[in-house]
């Protein structure tokens, strides 16, 4: 009798706590890219986006807020040669709240891009909110030109001296990981010397903003 009742409180717990463990094992991870990827939290709430007639303040808005980007260049690779090349890379304009426009990267000689921009330095980069939670909240797929992105075209080079310091707060900051790559890689610290500017967050065509309004912009 007592093994009796010993196994039907085995089924009942069975078929109490099966649901739930089937879920755990088929539900698909959540995680957030940027600067907390890797954890389980929810992205920090973006600012309120600035007004849409000041593209320039746009622009700066949604590089400071970005913690990455696709970088096009110009392929060495000899099976796609003289072709456009992209990759995603992680990226700082500065640390949070005091982003300088810059978009600021930590490379290595072995990356692909790398070697394409050792031969041509120029290259253009897109960031877009859809890395946030600005496009999820209004429900704009990334496509939408109201998901907000923006495009730069210009030559990427190393920083100096003068911005080494600069340069590896604003991207270890946001990207502490960095902190522990190989030193065998041969990492360095470059930027993007912007020489055009597209703004992408309405329908009807891209707004153009030049280096000088760009940086002229004071973000607060």
């Amino acid at each position: 009798m007592a093994g009796r009742g010993l196994g039907f409180v085995r089924a009942l717990l069975a078929a109490v706590l099966a649901p739930a463990l089937l879920s755990l094992l088929v539900s698909p991870a959540r995680s957030y890219g940027g600067q907390n990827h890797g954890d389980w939290e929810k992205p920090t709430p973006m600012p309120p986006l600035p007004p849409r007639e000041d593209a320039a303040r746009v622009a700066r808005f949604v590089m400071h807020v970005s913690d990455w980007g696709a970088l096009a260049t110009i392929s060495t690779l000899e099976a796609v040669r003289g072709q456009p090349f992209a990759d995603v890379l992680s990226l700082s304009d500065g640390p949070p709240g005091a982003g300088s426009g810059v978009p600021y990267f930590f490379l290595s000689p072995l990356q692909l891009s790398v070697r394409n921009l050792e031969e041509n330095l120029h290259a253009s980069l897109t960031v877009s909110l859809a890395q946030t939670d600005f496009c999820k909240k209004h429900v704009f797929d990334p496509q939408n030109p109201m998901c907000v992105h923006i495009m730069l075209s210009g030559t990427l080079i190393k920083v100096n001296e003068t911005e080494m310091d600069f340069a590896k707060r604003s991207l270890f900051t946001r990207h502490p990981e960095m902190k522990t790559w190989p030193s065998s890689h041969n990492w360095f610290f470059a930027k993007l010397n912007i020489t055009n500017i597209w703004v992408m967050d309405y329908f009807g065509g891209p707004k153009i903003v030049t280096p000088a309004e760009y940086y002229n912009v004071t973000v607060q």
